[in-house]
């Protein structure tokens, strides 16, 4: 009982009221490995099965705000149920996993867990998600009014304008689905980027 009430506790720390014993249901029921990583500059989360292993593993950051974190958190775990119900020939983010990640949701789309600005534009991204919460600019406003260092994602950068990604400048060029098409200025060679990969504007 300690041990499971210690794992109860690291949910409450991370997600909003209300939420957290859902979230650690989940977690026993389908039996993955849950690791919380310090922030990563190209990924909110993620979800892997090692084969070898037979193991599944979901990793969410730990700097996010805890709607962010509950969104994440839920958006990998409907990519295990996917892989569960249909295996590993369904595209990443298509009609299989879109639904697990509605089904997986729907408990939780209440106001009583997410903020009225929050869930609104939760709800509206919850017909037809994407590939990532923050390739939807309503719903990315929405959950950046929560982060305590608000920062800027490359999803924010327009084409043509200038920012700093890991201490070099690049130029943004174009969008190429979730990945980004981008000119750096020292070695004028392209690089494809994260949409939700933190950057820092560089003014005119």
């Amino acid at each position: 009982m300690a041990s499971t009430d210690k794992y109860l506790s690291v949910f409450e720390k991370f997600l909003p009221q209300g939420s957290a014993v859902y979230c650690f249901e989940l977690w026993k029921q389908h039996g993955f490995e849950f690791k919380i990583k310090r922030s990563r500059k190209t990924k909110l989360g993620d979800y892997r099965f090692d084969p070898a292993k037979k193991k599944h593993v979901i990793t969410v950051n730990n700097d996010l705000n805890p709607y962010s974190f509950l969104i994440t958190y839920l958006h990998e775990v409907a990519h295990l149920l996917a892989f569960q119900k249909y295996g590993r020939s369904i595209a990443p983010h298509g009609r299989e996993w879109k639904q697990e990640f509605q089904a997986v949701t729907s408990p939780v789309l209440t106001p009583e867990i997410f903020p009225g600005p929050v869930i609104k534009a939760f709800g509206h991204y919850m017909k037809n998600p994407k590939a990532s919460s923050c390739s939807d600019p309503k719903l990315l406003a929405a959950l950046r009014q929560f982060d305590q260092q608000p920062g800027t994602f490359l999803n924010e950068i327009a084409p043509g304008d200038w920012f700093i990604f890991q201490g070099r400048i690049f130029q943004h060029l174009e969008k190429k689905r979730t990945r980004h098409i981008c000119l750096e200025k020292k070695s004028n060679k392209k690089f494809l980027i994260s949409g939700h990969a933190s950057v820092e504007r560089v003014e005119a």
